[in-house]
């Protein structure tokens, strides 16, 4: 019963200055709804670059070539031209644990259509590019083998390839496009996949492999290779086949340095989630900080309050308060003002969370852990740094208090 009467008399001083103990919540008000906007923020990004990634196809190696090791660099990746046609093959003829191989081919290259230009990545390859790498046409249809080995001139768009040459066509298949000096026939459009890492899978065209070789580059190396391992369990042993397969046809002798790199999408996913997890941990401490100063603005308002009840204090002991009573109700409106901002945080932060997703497209993800988290980090701001007046009040001495003016 004592406990009740000095939760009601410390919520009934907080009720009578209602504008000072608003100003107070306020930066606990602030700092929660940072905190939860920002890990929402940091943990809808990892989502997005999961489900991009994964939206790419499962249980993929890609192959480049030039090698990276840790320390110094041995080749820089991408440097060396040593992946050919040659290379597709042996990966397909002395892998067992890879299903399927399509080389690849990028060479960044200006695309027109009537009087619109857009300088885009053009992907030579093969038909299995399509269900490798999940790009279903959601227009038209893939090119065959035949077009393939015919060098025929047919393409498929990115859409944000097709936004920028045709604008609100939003059917181009059937029309004519002109890639550097070739003209092809559009057949396809490709799904909309958005941003992977800095790679704008919907900012490219593709092309044949052999068409792109021979009509439209005139080289004969590949940019990549990729991989797609029978099953997950199988990845690990595809990267051994497949390094087992390069260093035979590459010639590598024993002991010398791979003229490749070899990459597992589990290995770019990680990589990536990581970085969006240190991004995440930055903008929340960074929000913590404000529901550190917060809980300083809470501290100083129950100092200034200790301060200027002083005779009540004293009053209260005269008539038989004891020390854990005052200290319990002075801790108990640090408490209110920190756990009602914290509330009040919370719903801000949520809020917020969902108007950046419906107005700016950002990617937002709202968890109860971090709520929860919010909330007892906003009560223990108000304990930690109600502490101090509440004990400072309970140790005032009575006969000087009730002298205090």
């Amino acid at each position: 019963m004592q406990v009740l009467e000095n939760i009601l008399i410390a919520l009934s001083s907080l009720w009578v200055h209602k504008m000072r103990s608003f100003l107070t919540t306020l930066g606990v008000v602030i700092g929660v709804g940072a905190v939860i906007t920002m890990v929402s923020l940091g943990q809808g990004a990892r989502r997005a670059v999961q489900e991009r990634i994964l939206a790419l196809g499962s249980n993929l190696v890609f192959v480049r070539p030039g090698s990276f090791r840790m320390g110094h660099v041995a080749a820089q990746e991408g440097a060396r031209i040593d992946l050919t046609d040659k290379d597709a093959k042996a990966i397909k003829k002395d892998c067992p644990a890879a299903l399927v191989v399509v080389p690849e081919l990028q060479r960044s290259e200006q695309v027109k259509y009537g009087n619109k230009n857009w300088n885009t990545r053009v992907i030579g390859t093969t038909p299995d590019f399509g269900p490798v790498r999940n790009f279903k046409p959601t227009l038209g249809r893939f090119f065959t083998w035949q077009e393939d080995l015919g060098m025929a001139r047919v393409c498929l768009l990115g859409e944000t390839v097709r936004e920028n040459l045709f604008g609100q066509m939003e059917d181009p298949v059937g029309e004519t496009i002109r890639i550097g000096r070739v003209n092809f026939t559009v057949i396809g459009l490709l799904p909309e996949k958005g941003q992977t890492g800095f790679s704008n899978q919907d900012d490219q065209v593709v092309v044949p492999l052999n068409t792109a070789q021979k009509r439209l580059f005139g080289i004969d190396y590949l940019s990549g290779i990729s991989v797609q391992a029978r099953d997950a369990k199988s990845v690990d042993q595809t990267v051994l086949e497949i390094e087992k397969a390069l260093r035979k046809s590459h010639r590598i002798k024993t002991g010398g340095d791979n003229d490749f790199t070899i990459r597992v999408q589990t290995d770019v996913l990680t990589t990536m989630e990581e970085t969006s997890k240190t991004l995440g941990f930055l903008l929340a401490g960074v929000a913590g900080v404000s529901l550190i100063v917060g809980g300083i603005g809470i501290m100083n308002i129950m100092l200034v309050s200790v301060r200027e009840r002083t005779r009540e204090i004293g009053t209260r002991k005269a008539i038989g308060a004891r020390r854990r009573d005052i200290l319990f109700q002075f801790l108990v409106e640090a408490v209110t003002l920190s756990l009602v901002g914290g509330t009040v945080g919370i719903l801000l932060g949520v809020l917020a969370s969902y108007l950046l997703s419906a107005m700016a497209r950002w990617n937002t993800s709202i968890s109860l852990s971090s709520i929860i988290v919010s909330f007892l980090f906003a009560a223990a701001v108000g304990i930690f740094f109600g502490l101090y007046p509440a004990r400072k009040a309970s140790l005032l001495n009575p006969t000087e208090a009730l002298r205090y003016e």
